[in-house]
């Protein structure tokens, strides 16, 4: 079981801002903007590149959701990113979406 399937279960805690059939939204607990948002599908696809055809609704919808967040919370500005891999910055293998707002985001990134 992964980290975000724990604390979707309540084993640990999250500080929730959406949740809905199909994903929820955390907090980030080390977050790289004032507002640090990982949007994490309920099914656990443990990365983007491993997402099948099937998924791909389900995908749309992480980037809707990701969309109406960076909307409420970044207003001036949001950026959207979905690590791959290690060497993508992947720290856990469950796929999620970050939403960075809350300040001006520099280009390129890290």
């Amino acid at each position: 079981m992964t980290l975000f399937e724990k604390i979707m279960a309540g084993e640990i805690p999250g500080t929730f801002e959406h949740q809905d059939d199909l994903c929820v939204a955390i907090r980030d607990i080390d977050p790289k903007a004032p507002t640090h948002l990982l949007v994490i599908p309920r099914k656990p696809i443990p990365r983007v590149g491993e997402a099948s055809e099937e998924d791909s609704a389900l995908l749309g919808h992480l980037l809707s959701v990701a969309g109406k967040l960076g909307n409420k919370f970044g207003p001036d500005g949001f950026r959207v990113v979905i690590n791959n891999g290690p060497d993508g910055g992947e720290a856990v293998p469950h796929l999620h979406v970050h939403v960075l707002a809350g300040r001006a985001l520099a280009w390129p990134p890290g």
